[in-house]
């Protein structure tokens, strides 16, 4: 009997397979969900992982024999489950462990509209049914099964995506794009056929065993490939894709990397243009420059926690039109609020191709400030630490702390965050100023006190 609160996260399910759970406990969270959400049919994708279309099966049996439909999407990105279930209004399963190795998976669910499931919204419910019934039996049968059939909602994902985006008028660009072995390799080149790209693919191949890098391009060693690639073969800008691709990382035309910051500035941008005025969030460890070019085209900045979960209600609470994490989660009124890489990637191509300057002239102008990236310290006592950084810094002039997620500082000239993993005993560390030399300063400073 396997205890499901190990592997029911905040936001989602994952764990190892088969030791932490299989094809029979995925039935039992198949018919769980349909239970909690009182579906009548629900839409279920899974990703390239060995594991991933056996438990997507089992999922829909288990939701089948509870009477609700199933239409089966098979091999998608997590942002094209999102659009399936927008798209027919249904609540949807999406079977990835995104950028974690090849011995796990899991499950992303949603409510219709792509509306996120949470502890608060549904997965504690869920997680009590399937552990009962996992204890107790599996649950009766529904009079009348449900039908599973299959539908390849691919064309429909990329034409909906690219007529959110003009890229008519564009000029020609050479786009590398790392796959990493996932789900990008999939939806790449059907979202960018047609379009005035030359595409250099690498790791397109689907294989849930990531043989060359890990699918997580938030590692700086994950973008290496993709560095060399954009400088061999002089490419205008290079894209990195997370395992499940609803992540996007770019790189310049000299192989650096670009700031999500920037990215979420960018696009911000292009969005208020498009919607004068309109709400943009973005999480509390995005740049200065966010909030700074959002007043500067008009634009109100709506400051949030860190978590898809507290994005998506701000976006829903405030009718925001955009919103963007520093981790590269972009999240779009236009996409049901939910996030979507492939549709920031789309903005940057759009925005690079209208003129004739470079990526890093263009981004220039969204990327005002030195910054750490973030840093983990493995501590004992997460809560002392906070605490000692609050007596260290509180009484001093001119400081200001809040705690909206963790604990931020800030002055006239550079802010930190310090905020607790959820997960494992660590403290995380971001840091931002002016100019470099502050930040190592700000840097050294604050690890001191949590490393004490």
């Amino acid at each position: 009997m396997s205890d499901l609160s190990q592997i029911v996260k905040a936001y989602d399910i994952r764990g190892v397979v088969p030791d932490q759970w299989d094809e029979s406990i995925a039935e039992l969270f198949g018919a769980a969900f349909v239970t909690v959400t009182a579906a009548d049919a629900i839409v279920v994708g899974h990703d390239m992982r060995p594991s991933s279309p056996g438990l997507s099966r089992a999922f829909a049996r288990g939701a089948a024999a509870r009477g609700a439909s199933v239409t089966e999407i098979g091999l998608c990105s997590t942002d094209e489950l999102y659009f399936a279930s927008g798209q027919l209004d249904l609540p949807g399963a999406m079977f990835t462990a995104s950028h974690n190795p090849a011995q796990y998976n899991g499950i992303k669910m949603c409510h219709k509209g792509a509306a996120p499931v949470g502890q608060d919204t549904g997965l504690a419910d869920i997680r009590a049914l399937a552990q009962q019934w996992s204890e107790q039996g599996a649950p009766e049968p529904a009079a009348t099964a449900g039908v599973i059939t299959q539908r390849d909602v691919l064309a429909d994902y990329a034409g909906y995506l690219r007529g959110l985006v003009d890229l008519g008028g564009i000029r020609r660009l050479k786009v590398v794009v790392d796959a990493g072995n996932g789900m990008g390799g999939h939806t790449v080149p059907t979202v960018f056929e047609g379009l005035p790209l030359e595409l250099v693919p690498l790791y397109f191949e689907l294989d849930g065993t990531f043989p060359n890098h890990e699918a997580n391009p938030l590692d700086p060693k994950n973008l290496v490939d993709l560095q060399a690639k954009v400088l061999e073969t002089g490419a205008d800008l290079g894209l990195a894709f997370d395992g499940d691709a609803d992540r996007c990382f770019a790189v310049d035309e000299r192989g650096e990397p670009v700031s999500p910051s920037a990215i979420t500035a960018l696009v911000a941008a292009r969005e208020l243009a498009k919607h004068p005025g309109g709400t943009i969030i973005h999480n509390l460890i995005t740049s200065w420059s966010v909030p700074e070019v959002v007043a500067e085209h008009g634009g109100k900045a709506v400051r949030t926690r860190v978590g898809h979960s507290f994005i998506k209600q701000e976006m829903a609470r405030t009718g925001a039109i955009f919103g963007g994490e520093h981790s590269a989660h972009y999240y779009f009124r236009e996409f049901w609020n939910a996030d979507t890489g492939m549709l920031a990637a789309l903005h940057v191509l759009a925005a690079l191709g209208a003129q004739d300057g470079t990526l890093s002239e263009l981004v220039a102008e969204y990327d005002r400030y030195a910054a750490s990236g973030e840093i983990n310290s493995t501590v004992a006592d997460q809560a002392g630490r906070v605490a000692a950084i609050r007596a260290a810094y509180e009484s001093r002039p001119g400081v200001e702390l809040d705690e909206l997620d963790g604990l931020t500082v800030t002055t006239a000239d550079w802010w930190f965050n310090v905020r607790a993993s959820n997960t494992e005993p660590l403290l995380r560390l971001n840091v931002e100023a002016r100019d470099a030399a502050t930040v190592t300063r700000v840097r050294d400073e604050a690890l001191a006190v949590i490393r004490a």
